[in-house]
């Protein structure tokens, strides 16, 4: 806890090809500023200003000055001064932070070759102490004290301290971690305790509002601003391919000790969970969209796990290129008819896919009549699945479309991590 970490750090390794656990709530696969330019000239200046004023949610109006031959904003006022002061004295009380303890090894096994600065966590030191600590954030969905946070921050724990923004400390049990969509939730013993607002991050645009409350670094809630760079981020993008969310990029800093706080719009809702930096970027963070997170914190607080529909196939995008390649060295006796779709590379023995009659070298060509065009969509469209769904895929198979069902299965144990 002593110890701060000035980075944090993501090192999965990303396979050519990955093996496909479809899923619902998580989703699945395995294996597979706006820069404003400036110069000098007035001219240019103003119409920077007037770009900015114009995207600015405070009230804005405008004055002629006949000296710059330009117009300039004249601010309106309102409540504290700015939105981002308003987001933050209305969310900052319900933001905790959460210092765990867990015995030597049993980091949770996060992209196996995961860092230990991601975790903001200490080793043992000089003492020999069999216990490493290590400190994250969270914040408080509910009264009662249901606190929702990441689950590398609290997975594993033999304890858990929750430090309320009033000094207050507050013993903490974990209800229930996630690893598949690194999500948890913490439960302490208290009453009408402050709470934040969820927002919608299902209709998230790049260019909105961000703003990252947490504590990095052991700086408690120290408050960061940046906009929405981009959503629907896969986990190959980001470079965790067993992780099984569409996260939300954001250039507001995060640090080691973010993990777990709240990405607030500007209404001061909460969009998504803080979890991730690329170590040597600038400006590239990432968090779990809340909507997903909250679906998952349900099926934690209610039974203390979470359900992950699962397929069960190897698969890569289908490209000219690839077709070309698989037609000269393929070991079978098929021959790629199209070069659009979602190849199956392998299927799963007992599994949803096998069961339901897909076989390697079939090419994906729809889903639930969605056309598919990458492997991408295949993860989107069954992630938003329950377990027991039933799926209609239209696949190529020799040249010939055929039309199967697969009714997802819930996600397997040895599979999620």
């Amino acid at each position: 806890m002593n110890k701060k970490n000035t980075t944090e750090k993501i090192f999965w390794k990303q396979p050519l090809t990955y093996l496909l656990v479809l899923m619902g709530a998580g989703g699945a696969l395995l294996g597979e500023r706006l820069i404003f330019q400036t110069t000098s000239s007035g001219e240019n200046s103003s119409q920077l200003t007037q770009s900015l004023v114009a995207q600015s949610p405070n009230k804005t109006d405008t004055n002629y000055n006949s000296e710059r031959s330009s117009w300039l904003p004249v601010r309106t006022p309102i409540s504290n001064n700015n939105f981002i002061v308003d987001a933050v004295q209305k969310v900052g009380p319900a933001v905790v932070r959460i210092n765990a303890s867990r015995a030597v090894g049993q980091r949770p096994n996060f992209g196996r070759e995961m860092p230990e600065d991601f975790y903001g966590f200490e080793g043992p030191g000089s003492n020999s102490s069999p216990v490493e600590q290590g400190t994250g954030s969270g914040f408080i969905i509910s009264a009662d004290g249901n606190i929702l946070t990441n689950a590398h921050v609290v997975e594993g724990s033999t304890t858990v301290e929750v430090v309320l923004k009033d000094g207050r400390r507050i013993e903490g049990r974990v209800l229930g971690t996630d690893s598949v969509t690194d999500v948890a939730v913490v439960k302490i013993d208290a009453n009408n305790l402050p709470t934040v607002s969820l927002g919608d991050s299902s209709n998230l645009q790049p260019g909105e509002w961000a703003i990252a409350i947490g504590n990095p670094l052991g700086l408690d809630n120290s408050v960061t601003v940046g906009i929405i760079s981009a959503t629907g981020r896969s986990s190959n993008d980001v470079g965790v391919p067993d992780k099984r969310v569409g996260f939300i990029q954001t250039d507001a800093a995060i640090n080691p000790g973010n993990s777990g706080g709240p990405l607030l719009n500007q209404n001061g809702e909460v969009i998504g969970i803080n979890t991730a930096i690329i170590d040597g970027a600038q400006g590239l963070g990432f968090a779990i969209p809340i909507n997903n997170a909250q679906q998952i914190a349900q099926q934690l607080i209610k039974v203390g796990r979470a359900e992950h529909a699962y397929l069960g196939i190897a698969m890569q995008t289908l490209t000219p290129e690839l077709k070309e390649e698989l037609n000269r060295n393929f070991n079978r006796n098929i021959q790629f008819s199209t070069d659009r779709g979602v190849l199956v590379m392998q299927v799963v023995p007992g599994s949803p896919a096998d069961q339901g009659g897909l076989k390697p070298g079939d090419i994906i060509q729809k889903i639930d009549n969605q056309t598919i065009s990458k492997s991408e969509n295949v993860q989107q469209i069954v992630q938003s699945k329950t377990v027991g769904s039933l799926l209609e895929l239209e696949v190529n198979r020799n040249g010939e479309n055929f039309n199967f069902q697969v009714r997802t299965g819930n996600l397997p144990s040895r599979l999620r991590g």
